[in-house]
């Protein structure tokens, strides 16, 4: 349960004021049909986190856990550092509206999250608990509990949202998993 619980929180701050969040806003301005826009995130969400988490339930075997607990603490302070560094949205991926809303927001949503932060998030997250379905479903359901509401109000309240105080408290929760990794790695090596 701390799996699930852990991932939807961390994915969910981390959304905020993310490009795919931004992406939401700009769908949902764009097209105006919530139900289609919201599929296609959650579609996009599970095929990305899906192959993220696989990727990151893959690690702890490919690494012995030693040397794994310090890839994961490095992994979770920088990803501490990179939550305080603002997301912009590029509007190249809307140029594909031609195949129709839910389509256009599957294939702009799994691009966008390509190398993106939460899909990062969803890889450490799967290493350091190695519960595949938990973390997966926890992470798309913090996706969608960001996600959601920016489909259902558009761009009228994205300007109102505390942006820069919900990073920094999402980089405050990777920066204790990364310092609470660090602890395990330096508690393994025998220097703490």
């Amino acid at each position: 349960m701390q799996a699930l619980f852990v991932s939807t929180g961390i994915v969910a701050l981390a959304e905020i004021g993310d490009k795919t969040q931004l992406l939401a806003f700009v769908l949902a301005a764009r097209f105006k049909r919530p139900v289609p826009i919201i599929m296609g995130i959650l579609v996009a969400t599970l095929l990305n986190h899906g192959v993220a988490g696989a990727l990151g339930a893959l690690l702890p075997s490919v690494f012995n856990p030693q040397v794994l607990t310090w890839i994961l603490a490095v992994s979770f302070l920088l990803m501490a550092a990179w939550m305080l560094i603002p997301d912009k949205l590029d509007d190249d991926g809307l140029k594909l509206q031609q195949h129709g809303i839910f389509v256009t927001t599957l294939l702009t949503f799994f691009i966008a999250e390509m190398g993106d932060k939460t899909q990062i998030a969803t890889i450490a997250l799967a290493a350091q608990y190695n519960a595949f379905w938990s973390v997966v479903i926890g992470t798309t359901l913090g996706m969608m509990l960001a996600n959601i509401p920016a489909v259902l109000v558009g761009g009228r309240l994205a300007h109102k949202l505390p942006v820069r105080l919900v990073h920094g408290i999402a980089a405050c929760i990777f920066a204790i998993l990364g310092l609470l990794a660090l602890l395990r790695a330096l508690h393994g090596t025998g220097l703490f």
